[in-house]
């Protein structure tokens, strides 16, 4: 799930955790590699923000049907600088996340999170 924007990279982070609130999510973690790289590194990197976005009802249904679905949360989404005013979000896809585990039972909760995270998306 991805979305090109006319946006700055900053007003793209600040919109893309507003439409994720919007659909119930927090953003529990942040992680800066652009600062990362260069404080790690010494490199010069784009704006690359990973954003770690969990909706904590669904997170507690997950972890309810499978105690090892936390090494998959939160959900991945991306907020990258791709050109003159241009900047990406894109999400992982939680269906295909949660191929990985064996769990039938999880398939319904990974739909309507990936629902969800694409409404947030489209939103933009």
């Amino acid at each position: 799930m991805e979305k090109t924007l006319d946006a700055d990279f900053d007003s793209a982070v600040l919109k893309t955790v507003e439409a994720l609130k919007k659909e119930g999510f927090g953003v529990l973690t942040e992680i800066d590699l652009q600062q990362k790289f260069k404080e790690k590194l010494d490199v010069d990197f784009r704006k690359y923000k990973i954003l770690g976005a969990c909706n904590p009802a669904f997170a507690y249904r997950a972890l309810g049907l499978e105690d090892k679905i936390g090494t998959l949360l939160p959900c991945s989404v991306i907020v990258q600088e791709t050109g003159d005013r241009k900047t990406e979000v894109a999400a992982v896809d939680p269906v295909a996340s949660m191929q990985a585990v064996d769990n039938s039972e999880l398939t319904g909760i990974a739909s309507q999170v990936k629902e969800m995270l694409g409404r947030a998306i489209d939103s933009l």
